[in-house]
């Protein structure tokens, strides 16, 4: 019961973030294809970064709170877990991509490595301290705001069922959350 209500909080957020975006991405565009792309207005810019700012708060408190009241030893549902499957669904039903990233360089999953240059790039800068890293890219001919953001250590259950992590301390990145979002 607790497992499924942990899934059906997480799962919640999935209709936020369908709600705030209609259309699929595809592949980056690039060379003299972005080049000639117009580039978006920076209030528009502004807003997606709000967008940003607004869905990272919501899957952070969300993680936060299901790992306090539901996760109390290694053998529950981990709400990292839990996240990982927010992310695939909130991905697959439009045109937001969010996942997971290791900040470790030992990830518990393999898929939750870095796939490209700006993950990369990004996760480098979490590591230097820096809050946010973020870029205006083309995807099929359209403007969209790249978004990473760490995800700190912020409680002893943060650790609990990642060794590797047990020497972290609090605020420390172990992780982090790459966004591609619209900018309209």
């Amino acid at each position: 019961m607790k497992k499924l209500f942990a899934l059906t909080l997480l799962t919640a957020g999935t209709a936020v973030a369908a709600g705030l975006l209609m259309t699929a991405p595809g592949n980056p565009v690039s060379g003299a294809e972005e080049n000639a792309a117009k580039a978006p207005k920076k209030a528009a810019v502004e807003r997606s970064r709000k967008t940003v700012q607004l869905l990272d708060n919501i899957f952070k408190q969300t993680v936060v709170l299901v790992t306090d009241k539901y996760v109390h030893d290694e053998d529950d549902f981990a709400a990292g877990s839990a996240a990982v499957l927010l992310f695939k669904n909130v991905s697959d039903s439009g045109p937001l991509k969010v996942r997971l990233l290791d900040a470790t360089g030992e990830p518990y999953e393999p898929k939750n490595v870095a796939k490209d240059d700006f993950e990369r790039e990004g996760l480098k800068q979490l590591l230097a301290g820096a809050k946010t890293y973020d870029k205006v890219v083309q995807l099929d001919g359209k403007p969209f705001l790249r978004a990473i953001t760490p995800v700190p250590v912020v409680m002893k259950k943060c650790i609990m069922c990642h060794a590797n992590y047990a020497d972290a301390k609090k605020g420390e990145p172990i992780g982090a959350i790459s966004y591609s979002v619209p900018i309209e």
